[in-house]
């Protein structure tokens, strides 16, 4: 479908300036440290195959040198054979020339096969290195971000240096060897001609600057809108059943027009620029070999020199300006990797969820009393939760209800140290958390989500991952206490059945039951349910809400209500508003007291009627 957005490249009439010169504005600030910094952390990725890289060099060098030798040859035959007509020793240096070539080739070959290895495995490990990373990061640093941006990091810009390096490394080597030696027989032949043909190496130098100048800051706006593309189709994606149900198709086509012109717009100035610098080579190529004809023939008719060399400088003079234009060409290619490397180093780089505390303690088993005392936590300075204090004993039922925003939710996440409180204490079995390790904090805790999230795999292995070494029928026998079983039985492959994304293909239901019984499997001794019974029909929310009974029991357990009707037998509720407790106690005497949890319990009621 064609929208407003959707242009033609001819139509790009104008520089995105205000983007350009933002960039701009932050290069002059970190170009100079960060480009640098980041192609040296490249370099030491690749430093690991110091051996493979040793014999590129070498391969590099015998191709450099049998591309100066050849056209060196040609001139030696033009001067010794043809023009002397002499043909004796002529089928000597034609062999000779054919060993050249053949060994220039095999170089060649050997060169890009060897770095093509090095490339993958440089990838490899940065690849992992990132994965890595992303489980040693907090929590709080994937609610800020696009899920969709994140996966450009770990696809799009590490493909991007994966080519680069490929591309790039041996042709900058190439490059910069042949350009050394080229100049030095240029000068043993005709310095007069190597001085015209050097000539216009300022031009072009002055040329390549403007133009990089402007797509540096071009390539880096292009992977920003990728990433933004990324995660705005992740968005979508995973957001259909909402966009079909409000019929936003027309919307989201808009929107993704926009996105998609931002990064066309941005890859269209980038690539446009970049494409001016194979021109501005080829004009300043064609400049040379013009100046070279013209005083190498004159010099010829004078004698200073023979056709041969004017030949081998001619040559030479398009192998100079080749490695200067390829250099540019490679620095464009470069600028863009660069670009995604920063990317992905920032990321690596992201500040890791915090070290567990100096003599933080293991705890293999734990009784499960819990307790706040005058916790106060703030997320970006903005005070969630007020000085709140209450007691979880062990194997007791505590439910937290309240509008949204109360700090149900945060009080969860300092539970289970996703987030660190500011205030106060947070204690299990008398031991602040703090001096306890996430690890084996989390072992002890088992999370039943309104959402429930199941992995591409099978139903077995979803329910398995509650405790990875248990056997079948340990996991058949927690389906059973789920009741989860009988639905599981009846499906084709049974507990074999793959799951698809998300654990589409089933019930929203059915998922829940799944979740419970990798929690009954994983056997904590402190259990969280987040509305676990929401948007669940009345025969499968019994079914959940009997396997829900059995995990409970003798359970420290906490229970994030909205609906109240589920946590009448709670031995505590506890009622938040704007992130202090107002009520708690037990349904009855909340009842009684006919204050905020009264009033609420009410209206749902009348609602329900």
């Amino acid at each position: 479908m064609q929208t407003k957005h959707f242009k033609a490249p001819f139509q790009y009439k104008k520089i995105p300036v205000d983007d350009l010169r933002k960039q701009q504005e932050e290069n002059k600030t970190d170009r100079a440290r960060n480009t640098a910094g980041t192609i040296k952390r490249i370099w030491s990725y690749l430093a690991r195959e110091k051996s493979m890289l040793l014999l590129v060099v070498l391969m590099v060098v015998v191709s450099s040198a049998m591309s100066l030798a050849g056209p060196f040859m040609v001139g030696m035959a033009i001067d010794d054979f043809i023009v002397t007509q002499e043909p004796s020793g002529l089928g000597r240096l034609l062999i000779g020339l054919l060993v050249i070539y053949i060994l220039h080739s095999l170089s060649v070959f050997l060169q890009n096969y060897w770095m093509v290895g090095i490339a993958q495995n440089t990838v490899y490990s940065l690849r992992e290195e990132l994965f890595r990373q992303f489980h040693r990061l907090p929590i709080a640093f994937f609610d800020k971000r696009q899920h969709g941006e994140l996966m450009s990091r770990i696809t799009n810009d590490i493909d991007n240096i994966n080519n680069t390096l490929n591309q790039s490394v041996i042709q900058i080597f190439t490059s910069i060897l042949t350009l050394i030696g080229t100049v030095v027989v240029m000068l043993v032949l005709s310095p007069l001609l190597t001085l015209i043909t050097m000539g216009i190496v300022p031009v072009m130098f002055m040329a390549i600057r403007w133009i990089t100048h402007r797509t540096g800051p071009l390539y880096k706006l292009q992977q920003q809108h990728l990433g933004n593309l990324n995660g705005y189709v992740e968005e979508t994606v995973s957001g259909q059943h909402v966009i079909k149900t409000f019929s936003r198709e027309e919307r989201v086509i808009s929107e993704f027009g926009e996105h998609n012109a931002n990064l066309r717009h941005a890859g269209f100035w980038a690539q446009t620029f970049a494409g001016f610098i194979p021109k501005v080579m080829n004009m300043l190529n064609f400049l040379s070999f013009g100046l070279v004809g013209l005083v190498g023939g004159i010099l010829a008719v004078q004698g200073v020199i023979t056709v041969g060399v004017i030949v081998i400088f001619t040559e030479y003079a398009r192998q100079f300006t080749r490695p200067l234009n390829e250099l540019s060409n490679q620095f464009n290619i470069l600028l863009s990797a660069v670009a995604g490397a920063e990317r992905v180093f920032n990321i690596i780089d992201e500040q890791q969820e915090e070290t567990d505390e100096t003599g933080a303690r293991e705890i293999e088993a734990t009784d499960g009393r819990i307790a706040f005392n005058s916790v106060s936590f703030a997320y970006d300075e903005t005070p969630i939760l007020k000085s709140v204090s209450f007691t979880a004993e062990p194997g007791q039922t505590v439910a937290f209800v309240g509008h949204t925003g109360a700090g149900k939710t945060t009080i969860i996440n300092l539970i289970s140290r996703f987030y660190n409180y500011d205030l106060g204490s947070i204690t299990l079995d008398g031991i602040d958390l703090k001096d306890i390790t996430r690890n084996s904090l989390r072992k002890q805790m088992a999370f039943v989500l309104q959402d429930a999230f199941l992995f591409h795999a099978t139903i077995r292995e979803n329910i398995r991952y509650g405790r990875l070494n248990a056997t079948d029928e340990e996991v058949t026998a927690a389906a059973k206490n789920a009741n989860a079983h009988q639905f599981i039985d009846r499906l084709p492959n049974g507990y074999d059945t793959i799951l698809e994304q998300d654990g589409s293909g089933i019930s929203q239901g059915q998922k829940q039951l799944i979740t419970i019984a990798r929690a009954i499997l994983a056997d904590p001794a402190i259990l969280v349910l987040d509305e676990a019974t929401s948007n669940i029909d009345t025969v499968t929310e019994l079914q959940i809400q009997d396997a829900l009974k059995r995990l409970m029991h003798g359970r420290t357990s906490f229970v994030i209500a909205h609906r109240l009707n589920t946590i009448q037998e709670a031995d505590n509720i506890i009622m938040l508003e704007n992130g202090e407790i107002i009520e708690q106690g037990s349904h009855e005497s909340l009842i009684s007291q006919h204050g905020h949890y009264y009033n609420l319990y009410k209206e749902q009621l009348k609602n329900r009627a």
